[in-house]
């Protein structure tokens, strides 16, 4: 949960029951309302938006279903969980067509209306969450979450921004650490299932049996310890995106069932003996060269082709170094937050001297360079002698488009305002969070580099 605590009403005519869930929520952080009755909640429904109503169905006057559907009327992303009797449960199914979360029937566990209570309060977060992303996406003209402006970069934000909202396979290409998985996650977020849940493995990480039963599942008495059933990551994201990383490790084997998978949109749990049909969007991801594996032997056709679909390919860093100064500043104010400490400044020869290293690990390797920069500039300033000394060494001094005449410190600085507010649609409170200063002080700097 966040820092802000989730708003409860608790709806039970019965006290001790009522008494009894106020105080499990109230002990998950949560800050819980109580209502005695039907007619009680609705009052509290007309003060207050909550994040979840937990309301008993079978009350006298106003009843549960009643209360639900003015829940629904005056707050639609409000999440509704129906408490009901066993004689009831199919009203309680009944109510959950109607918008309901789920229900819980009596007696239910004080640890099962927590649990729920956990999974409909997240299920909202994340809901606004994204409503939140797509309101600045559609603001913003230049919406992906994608740091950087050349030309490769302006061409893989309109190829993600046209593949997205489709449900066609995609195979990303890119090498070691140019940001594949933020373009997986950025598909997801544009897509019609951006509600859903976005799951990524990496396929390289796990031997060929973990990687199925990580995928696929197991049933119960499977193997040695599989005492209960799992659900692999194809029926864990239902209607979300699964995300296949470094692709070009998996096995022929497991190429097999994985084709199967994808071409009948069924798995087979480990042990299993019946098909169990999923609904996921695949987008997968390989730095290696899959038409050459291909001809190697060592990578299916008939999977290669059904995985490039649609191709993305993201550029590394080496081919597109005026992104540098963007990304210093980003990776600045980024590691300034998560290490509590003060960001600073960054003198114009940093961004000259990266834009001549060759950066084996790209995007990543420039994110760590930034973060060490930020822990050993203690003078406020990231100046040549904060950067790693093989890095200094190594760099070639060559020139690279968009550095061919030198940036002042004043001048990078309004450079990477103007993006931060272009990427904020003009939003200078969201812009002053992002670089890490408050309205004020923005304000002072838009006045100094004449930005009206």
């Amino acid at each position: 949960m966040s820092d802000i605590p989730a708003l409860v009403l608790v709806v039970d005519d019965e006290p001790i029951a009522r008494k009894n869930l106020a105080h499990v929520l109230g002990r998950m952080g949560c800050q819980v309302s109580q209502a005695a009755d039907g007619r009680q909640a609705l009052a509290e429904l007309e003060k207050n938006e909550f994040d979840l109503v937990l309301t008993d169905l079978m009350m006298e006057g106003v009843d549960g279903l009643a209360v639900l559907q003015r829940t629904k009327e005056l707050w639609p992303d409000t999440e509704v969980l129906m408490i009901t009797g066993y004689p009831t449960v199919e009203t309680a199914v009944e109510a959950m067509r109607q918008g309901a979360y789920h229900y819980l029937a009596k007696p239910y566990q004080l640890e099962e209306a927590r649990l729920l209570s956990q999974k409909a309060l997240e299920k909202r977060r994340l809901r606004l969450e994204v409503r939140e992303l797509r309101e600045r996406m559609r603001e913003r003209s230049e919406p992906l979450p994608i740091i950087g402006d050349s030309p490769p970069v302006r061409r893989l934000k309109q190829a993600i921004a046209q593949v997205a909202p489709t449900d066609s396979t995609v195979l990303i290409l890119g090498e070691t650490g140019t940001g594949k998985e933020l373009v997986a996650r950025t598909l997801h977020l544009l897509s019609r299932r951006a509600e859903a849940r976005f799951l990524a493995i990496n396929c390289g990480a796990f031997n060929e049996d973990l990687l199925e039963n990580e995928l696929f599942g197991h049933e119960a008495g499977a193997f040695s310890g599989a005492q209960r059933m799992k659900k692999g990551l194809f029926e864990s994201a239902p209607g979300g995106t699964l995300f296949l990383d470094e692709m070009g490790e998996m096995s022929m084997p497991m190429q097999v069932k994985l084709l199967r998978a994808i071409q009948e949109r069924v798995i087979r749990r480990v042990g299993g003996t019946e098909d169990v049909p999923v609904d996921v969007r695949l987008v997968a991801a390989t730095n290696r060269d899959l038409k050459r594996e291909v001809e190697a032997g060592r990578f299916r056709q008939d999977l290669y082709y059904r995985l490039n679909v649609i191709t993305l390919r993201v550029p590394p860093l080496s081919e597109r170094p005026e992104d540098i100064p963007l990304l210093c500043q980003f990776f600045l104010a980024k590691a300034a937050r998560m290490l509590d400490k003060f960001q600073p400044s960054l003198d114009p020869e940093v961004p000259e001297i990266l834009s001549r290293y060759a950066f084996p690990g790209n995007v990543r390797e420039l994110e760590n360079i930034m973060e060490r920069a930020v822990v050993l500039a203690e003078d406020g300033v990231v100046s040549p002698r904060h950067l790693p000394e093989d890095l200094r060494e190594t760099a070639v001094h060559v020139a690279r488009p968009g550095f061919s005449e030198p940036v002042t410190l004043e001048e990078n600085e309004k450079r990477y305002i103007v993006w931060v507010l272009e990427q904020a649609g003009g939003n200078r409170t969201q812009a002053a969070r992002i670089l890490g200063i408050d309205r004020a002080s923005l304000w002072r700097k838009i006045k100094k580099f004449e930005l009206e």
